[in-house]
């Protein structure tokens, strides 16, 4: 059975929090349950309206497709909310080249089905923690080229520069990944207000750590602002259990 937690913060360094956040662990759509984080971008306001117009759309989406395979659910969705965006951003100056990143799962069966755009995350948490998703970033083009390693990517000062997100282009380009999930494993999804602020092992630890879904969620906040908490910080944690589903 899928447990699953979410919770958003506005952390230490904004006035605004422009991250949006979905989770169902009852079907919508054809899809079994949906998860979704995204980290919107632009002028006042207007970063968070994208997340939200986003999000919103996805869902709108899945909700109404007749599309059968997870990808392909999750692919028109993507395209749908990122021409929504673009429209609206033309409609109204002040949401004038807004923008927002997304990482979306669901899970049927043992099979986790991830879509992203952007550089919010998805992990998987066994014995190891893994980062499933690519950023689509700046930073990350030149680790993958060699041109920094990963530890100097950390803290470099273009680190905020994305190279994909929806609302930025006409046409969006989403990867996909698929990938086996097993009793024990632990999903993570979040905004980069998280992963900036907290090493990945130690992520690991804390997930891997004593309580409920509810207390490693809050700890993963609670961490991310000790450290300096920069930015909106939002996750959603899922777990895979042999137990009956539990609600924190």
């Amino acid at each position: 059975m899928l447990r699953s937690y979410a919770i958003t913060d506005i952390g230490l360094g904004r006035q605004l929090n422009q991250d949006f956040i979905f989770l169902s662990d009852t079907p919508v759509g054809n899809l079994p349950n949906v998860f979704i984080v995204a980290d919107g971008m632009g002028g006042h306001k207007a970063g968070d309206f994208a997340s939200r117009y986003a999000v919103e759309t996805i869902v709108d989406e899945i909700k109404s497709s007749e599309e059968k395979e997870p990808a392909d659910i999750l692919k028109k969705a993507i395209v749908k909310a990122n021409a929504y965006t673009r429209q609206k951003s033309a409609e109204d100056d002040k949401l004038s080249g807004m923008g927002t990143t997304v990482v979306i799962a669901t899970c049927i069966g043992q099979n986790l089905e991830v879509a992203n755009v952007g550089d919010s995350r998805l992990y998987l948490v066994n014995d190891k923690i893994e980062q499933i998703t690519i950023d689509h970033s700046l930073v990350e083009e030149m680790v993958r080229n060699g041109s920094i390693d990963r530890e100097a990517a950390r803290n470099h000062p273009k680190k905020n520069i994305i190279t994909r997100a929806i609302g930025a282009q006409d046409i969006v380009e989403a990867d996909f990944f698929k990938l086996e999930i097993n009793v024990g494993d632990m999903v993570l999804l979040c905004s980069d207000g998280l992963t900036n602020m907290v090493e990945d092992e130690n992520i690991k630890h804390i997930l891997k750590g004593e309580g409920s879904l509810k207390e490693k969620a809050e700890e993963l906040v609670r961490t991310a602002n000790n450290n300096g908490g920069r930015d909106n910080i939002s996750l959603i944690i899922i777990e895979q259990s042999a137990d009956e589903v539990e609600h924190d």
